[in-house]
């Protein structure tokens, strides 16, 4: 779950900060894989959301995903932020989430 300060961080408009997935460090069964061979972590869940972007009336659109949902996300992009120690978020717009998914 989401640390305390990550509750009390509010991305701006159509921002989205999401705490991605673990890594697989270990098969089924049991090997260890190298922290260089595993996949890059593409899922993600949504821990914070802004208000949303604005059309052109000047009202907020509201975003789409909300806290707790899993998303995918793009290979490239977002940036890195550190909120917690030891714990790495990202904060992504909404239009570069490629997806909402069911866990």
């Amino acid at each position: 779950m989401a640390g305390a300060a990550a509750k009390k961080f509010f991305p701006m408009m159509d921002r989205v900060l999401v705490k991605k997935f673990e890594a697989m460090t270990k098969t089924k069964g049991g090997i260890v894989i190298p922290e260089k061979a595993t996949a890059k972590v593409l899922k993600a869940t949504v821990v914070a959301v802004g208000q949303g972007s604005r059309n052109q009336q000047g009202e907020f659109v509201p975003l789409t995903v909300k806290v707790g949902d899993n998303v995918l996300l793009p290979e490239y992009g977002g940036t890195k932020v550190e909120i917690d120690e030891n714990t790495e978020y990202h904060l992504y717009r909404e239009s570069e989430i490629l997806a909402k998914f069911e866990s």
